[in-house]
């Protein structure tokens, strides 16, 4: 197998007595959706804020493409390929949707945000954000104050201004939480038709929408690998019922 384009090793992290991350090992590779699951308090959260680069490990490795990027900044993982959602959205509400997308490719660039209003008049900037905001299904809400949008929406944008970086990697934090089921059948399906060249790391703590994209899970509880492997054999296995749905099935 070829080498992965994620790789961490006995990933670590403490918050006082709480090891919230224990020896964590996973593997992401190029284009694949990995899903980790758990329930609250497993580790979710503080992993893919390790990954991401706005936590630091206490102990372990993260390699991506090869290259030791644990000590790197957030910035400078996303210009290496990273790109994450959050579980609760951190869009700029006073700007409109195709403001957001713009502001997004524009930080990745590099550039200060000094210049940001001349820049809203850059081809180079707005024709990709237009093109981005058309691939989540947000071509309508282009001129659309963001804080005038709905929770759904919100979400929609948010996963396009990771996608204007161009990412190898989307680190996507519970991408249905707060949604109605008409929003969540819209986000399931943005998910599903994003670039296969993509990989995607996937937190859930919904069993079924983690299975719903992923073949391969990983399952956390109180900060260590409880197994991992296909989804059958994990949903399969006794110590994820009894843990992680409360249930054994005899």
């Amino acid at each position: 197998m070829a080498e992965a384009l994620l790789e961490i090793r006995n990933l670590c992290k403490s918050f006082g007595a709480l090891r919230a991350t224990d020896g964590v090992d996973l593997e992401v590779q190029e284009g694949e959706t990995l899903a980790v699951i758990g329930p609250n308090g497993a580790g979710k959260t503080t992993l893919i804020g390790q990954l991401a680069g706005n936590l630091r490990p206490d102990a372990g490795r993260i390699r991506f493409a090869g290259e030791d990027v644990t000590g790197l900044s957030a910035p400078r993982r996303a210009r290496k390929g990273f790109a994450r959602s959050f579980q609760i959205t951190s869009i700029f509400p006073e700007f409109t949707a195709l403001e957001n997308v713009a502001l997004a490719i524009q930080a990745h660039q590099g550039h200060s945000f000094r210049f940001w209003r001349p820049a809203m008049k850059d081809p180079a900037l707005l024709e990709p954000a237009r093109r981005v905001l058309a691939d989540v299904g947000l071509q309508d809400k282009v001129n659309a104050v963001a804080a005038n949008m709905s929770h759904g929406e919100h979400r929609q944008l948010e996963v396009a201004m990771a996608l204007a970086t161009a990412p190898r990697l989307l680190l996507l934090d519970e991408p249905m939480a707060g949604l109605s089921a008409a929003e969540s059948r819209t986000m399931h399906a943005l998910i599903e038709q994003l670039d296969p060249s993509i990989a995607v790391l996937l937190i859930e703590h919904d069993m079924d929408v983690a299975f719903s994209f992923a073949e391969r899970v990983t399952v956390l509880h109180q900060g260590r690998v409880l197994t991992a492997g296909h989804r059958d054999e994990v949903s399969a296995n006794r110590m994820v019922q009894e843990i992680y749905l409360g249930t054994v099935s005899e």
